[in-house]
């Protein structure tokens, strides 16, 4: 095409509403009674937000200039990836709360609309930012790199909801239930209202992911300044986190190697972003690649590990890792 579309805010607007239309259309229709989510069912929606996500990524190649559609991909991809992390440590929250399954949903729409708010003010404070000082970019590209490497060699010590603010100050200003009310976040208790266990489990998964993108964020603005594809590529990695995490969550054993890949990732594009300093500037087609192929080698090894580990247990008899569904 000789012309493309220019963006305007018209098109955030839009956007967003069809993001909420479908987001209403899941829990006012789909999942509108509580019930524990399936493995087939999961996998089901993760293929949908996945090709949604890609279609996407078709109409930014025929509608916006050449390379937009590979940096849409490559940072949709980096955000996934990284969310796979997140999802193992809200799986953590879950056991440490004991939140029922049929629950879990629940709390995972509301966290992840939470997500949207916070990553788009996070993602307009950022750009703006980076557009009035740009050696923020290299810092950031610093911080990326100091986080990989951190990874590498701290492990994290589990799930502490006692030394969170957040949750310390919901203690402090309302009283909380030692019971679970169905999927209520607020209940009576000796006549007044207080917070149920699932309220502080959403206060967890909210603080828990506001970390998180502080780590991802920088990843992507490594990959393009453009906000409208930093914006949507963000949103369509965290709309497919609920039905990632059903698919995942329960496989946790089988991605020990994960964090080593997703820290290699991270001291990639950190390296990425430092090289710029020196006008080294990496084509956009070499970073999908790159990661790509990280992320796949660190899932195959780990795959690979766990199934290895399980058949020497079990006298060489390998039993399949997928959920039943």
């Amino acid at each position: 095409m000789s012309e493309f579309i220019e963006i305007t805010p018209t098109h955030y607007a839009g956007f967003v509403i069809v993001v909420l239309g479908l987001l209403a259309l899941d829990l006012g229709v789909f999942h509108r009674q509580a019930y524990e989510i399936r493995y087939r069912e999961a996998l089901g929606w993760t293929a949908f937000w996945l090709v949604l996500a890609l279609g996407f990524a078709g109409v930014v190649q025929a509608f916006r200039p050449r390379g937009e559609a590979i940096e849409f991909v490559t940072g949709y991809v980096i955000e996934l990836s990284l969310s796979m992390d997140n999802i193992f440590v809200i799986a953590l929250i879950f056991a440490y709360f004991r939140v029922p399954l049929a629950q879990q949903h629940r709390v995972l729409f509301w966290g992840i609309l939470g997500a949207l708010v916070m990553r788009g003010v996070m993602i307009g404070l950022g750009a703006a930012l980076i557009k009035q000082f740009h050696w923020l970019l290299y810092v950031m590209g610093g911080f990326l790199l100091f986080t990989g490497v951190r990874m590498l060699f701290v492990d994290q010590d589990g799930v502490h909801p006692e030394r969170n603010p957040f949750i310390r100050l919901a203690r402090k200003f309302f009283p909380v239930s030692q019971e679970f009310d169905g999927q209520h976040f607020v209940t009576r208790l000796d006549g007044r209202l207080a917070l149920t266990p699932l309220a502080l489990v959403l206060v967890m998964v909210e603080t828990t992911d506001l970390l998180f993108a502080v780590d991802s964020l920088p990843a992507i603005f490594a990959v393009t300044q453009n906000t409208f594809i930093v914006f949507t590529s963000n949103i369509f990695a965290i709309l497919g986190l609920r039905s990632l995490y059903v698919v995942l969550a329960g496989a946790i054993g089988y991605f020990r190697l994960l964090k080593i890949g997703l820290s290699v990732v991270l001291i990639f594009i950190g390296v990425k972003m430092l090289l710029v300093i020196w006008e080294v500037i990496l084509p956009a087609g070499l970073s999908l690649g790159v990661v790509v192929t990280l992320i796949s080698l660190s899932i195959g090894a780990s795959i690979w590990e766990a199934r290895r580990k399980r058949a020497q247990q079990s006298g060489g008899v390998d039993s399949n890792p997928v959920p039943p569904a």
